[in-house]
């Protein structure tokens, strides 16, 4: 009662505020932001993909500044080039893509007389085998804990990405792991949920990563996750894999990856 009590003082206070307060915010340059992650799902062509492009926004902007006139290839190791071309809402698409495990690809980006280019690897993902639950994880004694367990492949460097999504959340839990220590070996990816109940799906999906897009994914998760407020300076620039060409010093956000997905979609029992 107290804190509705509490609640109605400040909103007649606020209410009886004639000044306007300005916040003055730092104007931060307008950078390109480009979305370009090629997936392909086991068992899937893969030949429907796009990319987005849109520009950075002020804090107090509500609209989206998309990008509807740019020129974007995609070109394969063996010199196969796919034109992808603009839709509607900064999306580009192409439906002939060739996925090749394991080639290298090159991305160009035209656009405001610059050019922006990438390269990265078509890279595998193991499949996931199985999934076990548990009903009594977490502090409380009371979570759901839900183990993903696929097998690393022996004898080379893999890193993955697991999500785990159920429809009452807006964003999937996201997590990153490498085979420093279980290479070869079965392992699993963990995931814990109070509000799951017996019924519920979660889709897990697996992708595979190179070290670059690791690394970078580590660095993204780990910003995100960090404590601050809404005008929190963040630690550093994520900086992904695009570089501008033209002027370097104009650098994108964003970044061009390649990766094979595994899904499992799993019913939460009793």
């Amino acid at each position: 009662m107290k804190k509705y009590i509490l609640l109605i003082i400040s909103i007649i206070a606020l209410a009886g505020c004639q000044d306007v307060i300005d916040v003055d915010l730092n104007e931060a340059e307008e950078r390109l932001v480009i979305e370009a992650a090629m997936i392909k799902l086991k068992g899937a062509s893969g030949t429907n993909q796009r990319i987005r492009l849109t520009k950075t926004r002020g804090f107090f902007e509500d609209s989206l500044s998309i990008v509807d006139d740019a020129e974007i290839t995609v070109t394969g190791e063996g010199g196969e080039v796919f034109n992808f071309l603009h839709d509607t809402a900064g999306f580009y698409y192409t439906n002939q893509f060739q996925t090749n495990l394991m080639e290298k690809y090159q991305l160009q980006i035209e656009v405001d007389d610059e050019v922006y280019t990438a390269e990265e690897t078509f890279m595998p993902v193991v499949p996931i085998d199985s999934v076990s639950q548990r009903n009594n994880a977490g502090f409380s004694g009371e979570d759901i804990e839900l183990k993903a367990y696929y097998k690393d492949p022996a004898g080379e460097d893999n890193y993955y990405l697991f999500t785990f999504f159920v429809n009452f959340v807006d964003f999937p839990t996201t997590d990153i792991y490498d085979d420093e220590f279980t290479d070869g070996n079965t392992i699993f990816a963990l995931y814990q949920e109070e509000e799951l109940v017996p019924g519920d799906e979660v889709v897990i999906t697996n992708f595979g990563l190179s070290r670059q897009f690791y690394e970078y994914m580590n660095v993204l998760l780990s910003q995100v996750g960090s404590v601050g407020g809404p005008f929190q300076t963040q630690p550093a620039v994520v900086r992904g894999n695009i570089v501008n060409e033209t002027n370097p010093e104009n650098f994108p956000y964003g970044y061009f990856s390649l990766t094979e997905s595994d899904q499992f979609i799993y019913t939460v029992q009793e």
